[in-house]
């Protein structure tokens, strides 16, 4: 089990970090998410033994890991670390940075741990390609390969496909984390893209103004999302009072609402008129004005500027988000 306990941070007496409490069990998956400069990556690097804590202190399995105050090192066995920087032996071979921390005593082994690694991160055509010669996309599925090599207990992941074409990422993933469950590794991954995440992750941790803001179920985080930065983490949102959308509610709270969960009406719900249309392929989003404020909006129809719609939601959404008591 990872425990973090009370752990804040600053750099040059600026607080990055303060209060910071979890716990993840073996084998689980936690996305560390949140803003650019929120700490996501502060936090891994604590958690790894790279950075010293002002405050705090990090259990796994019940050992402490310590920091560069107290160890010349940092690191932790059974505990690897992915920077977004990679740290690879640029003229040495694709298969020659996976093996370098695997154990040389036998070859028919050595052999098989990195073909099944380079099958990991899709890259068995380019064993025998020199590192310096790979675009920083495959350099960073290298990268995953080596922090994979030694079967680690516990891996921390910051930004891990920030560098990796979408025709590559989405088979990247699902092979990572695959792996990850099968093999029973606890992993951290940093990012701000919900698509790393959402699909493979347990649980979320976001990160807001040095404190954790939410540490929730990452599906239970998306569907009901305490408030809209949360949500926006997802995708793009709105936050509308239910008797605007609901003419006979007798009620002023306001809900969050994803662009793609409003539906186009004929009578009832918001009147907006489209000032704005991103075509999305598969869909168009719309940013439309209504009489308070703007909203966004997801339709299959072709819209033109200046046409006025009327917005409506499910009841179901309704209830759902009215579920949460927080952030309204």
């Amino acid at each position: 089990m990872l425990e973090v306990k009370e752990v804040s941070f600053a750099y040059d007496r600026i607080p990055v970090l303060e209060g910071i409490n979890f716990q993840l069990a073996q084998g689980e998956h936690l996305a560390v998410m949140g803003e650019s400069g929120c700490g996501k990556s502060t936090l891994l690097k604590i958690i790894y033994g790279a950075l010293q804590p002002s405050q705090g202190d990090i259990f796994w399995n019940g050992e402490q890991i310590k920091g560069p105050d107290q160890i010349l090192v940092p690191g932790k066995q059974g505990v690897k670390y992915m920077s977004q920087e990679f740290d690879l032996m640029p003229f040495t071979s694709v298969a020659e940075n996976i093996s370098s921390y695997l154990s040389p005593a036998s070859p028919k082994k050595l052999e098989k741990r990195v073909r099944e690694l380079l099958y990991v991160i899709d890259m068995v055509e380019f064993a025998g390609t020199k590192v310096k010669n790979l675009s920083v996309g495959q350099q960073q599925r290298v990268g995953l390969a080596k922090v994979l090599a030694q079967k680690p207990q516990l891996l921390l992941l910051d930004e891990p496909f920030g560098h990796i074409d979408n025709f590559r990422k989405s088979y990247l993933r699902r092979n990572l984390y695959d792996y990850l469950k099968t093999e029973g590794i606890t992993c951290l991954t940093a990012t701000h893209d919900s698509n790393d995440v959402l699909p493979f992750a347990d649980s979320g941790l976001v990160l807001k103004d040095r404190e954790v803001l939410a540490h929730q179920p990452i599906l239970e985080l998306y569907d009901k999302p305490g408030d809209l930065y949360i949500a926006s983490l997802f995708g793009e949102a709105n936050k509308v009072s239910i008797e605007v959308i609901k003419s006979y509610a007798n009620t002023k709270r306001r809900i969050i609402v994803y662009a793609h969960e409003f539906t186009l009406a004929h009578t009832s719900g918001i009147s907006a008129v489209v000032i704005k249309k991103y075509p999305m392929g598969s869909h168009f989003l719309y940013k439309g004005e209504a009489e308070n404020q703007y909203l966004l909006f997801e339709s299959k129809r072709d819209l033109d500027l200046g046409t006025e719609v009327r917005l409506n939601i499910s009841i179901d959404i309704i209830n759902k988000r009215l579920q949460n008591k927080n952030g309204y």
